[in-house]
Order: C-alpha cells, then sequence, then structure tokens
C-alpha cells in the first residue's frame, strides 16, 4: 500500500520538477524537492525520494547529488536536448514546407516542454 497521496503521480512529478528547476547551474535541496511535490498533493518522506532519484536514471533522467555543509544538492546532469539542438530543431520545423502551421506549433510546443 503507498504511502501518503498520489504515490501514482511521485515519479512523474519529481521528474517534471527536476528537469523545470534543476540544470548545470541550479541545484535543489531535498526540503525544496518535497515543498515542490506538495504543490503538487504529493506526500512522501525524504527517503523515498532517494530511491525515485536512482528511479529516473532508468529513465534515462540523470540526477547527481553534491554535497554541501550538512545536506545535498540535487541537480540534472544531461538533458535530452541542450538549447542550441532544441534551437536547431525549431527553426528546421518552422522552415519546412510540408509540415502544416498547426502541427508545427504543436511540434514546438512538444519540444519545448
Amino acid at each position: 500500500m503507498p504511502k501518503g497521496t498520489n504515490q501514482k503521480f511521485k515519479l512523474y512529478r519529481l521528474a517534471q520538477i527536476m528537469l523545470e528547476k534543476t540544470d548545470d547551474e541550479h541545484y535543489i535541496t531535498m526540503p525544496e524537492i518535497m515543498k515542490a511535490l506538495a504543490t503538487y498533493e504529493v506526500t512522501t518522506d525524504r527517503k523515498s525520494i532517494y530511491n525515485d532519484l536512482r528511479d529516473l536514471e532508468k529513465l534515462g533522467i540523470e540526477v547527481e547529488g553534491e554535497p554541501v555543509g550538512k545536506g545535498y544538492h540535487y541537480h540534472v546532469v544531461s538533458r535530452p536536448f541542450e538549447l542550441p539542438e532544441l534551437k536547431l530543431l525549431v527553426d528546421a520545423i518552422q522552415s519546412s514546407k510540408f509540415i502544416t502551421e498547426r502541427k508545427t506549433n504543436a511540434l514546438i510546443h512538444l519540444s519545448l516542454s
């Protein structure tokens, strides 16, 4: 039996939080992760988040934890696409003559989310 509420969404929301809020220059602490999950009404404990961070790596989202003082801060190490790659993809989609404007907008929105 899962502990807390909205456990079915916990790993998804954790991935979303890590991808949106962290990168090589922006980190997040465990209390901040728990607070961010709480905004999605996902309750959890600190120990289960450690396992979830390991599970994210199995899904291709590499998360690194670095010691800072008495705690750690975490960030996503690499992403499927870096910003220059995304810009190149958006330019290619926009300049394509055979992709409709509606599909172009949908693809660009998908690639930026």
